[in-house]
């Protein structure tokens, strides 16, 4: 299974981007967006679940749910990510990622994109 991101790019404080993830294989996984700052930890941006009766949720990080959107084309195996009223903080690499799982009560994807580049300026 493949992901591939695009969309990123420069834009102004207060701007939008919509970043997109084509999934190579039509498989039944859950899908995420993350993303990587410089010198900081990879975050949750928000995911879609495949799991059980919650197959088709979508949830956010607290921090970014409203100004974020995260959804979803399944003809297409795509998914999107809709980013509005960026901010300087932001910036970073945006990865999205597939096929969820479970270690030690923390979640982790097995499959992962190379990631695209935000950088929002004032």
């Amino acid at each position: 299974v493949q992901v591939v991101e695009s969309g990123g790019g420069s834009v102004l404080a207060g701007g939008s981007l919509n970043l997109s993830c084509v999934r190579s294989t039509y498989v039944t996984c859950g899908m995420a967006w993350y993303r990587q700052a410089p010198g900081k930890e990879r975050e949750l941006i928000g995911r879609i679940t495949s799991e059980g009766s919650r197959e088709g949720k979508i949830t956010y990080a607290d921090s970014l749910e409203g100004r974020f959107t995260i959804s979803k084309d399944d003809p297409k195996n795509t998914l999107y990510l809709q980013m509005n009223d960026l901010k300087t903080e932001d910036t970073a690499t945006y990865y999205c990622a597939t096929c969820e799982s479970w270690s030690a009560g923390r979640l982790w994807y097995q499959y992962w994109g190379q990631g695209t580049q935000v950088t929002v300026s004032s």
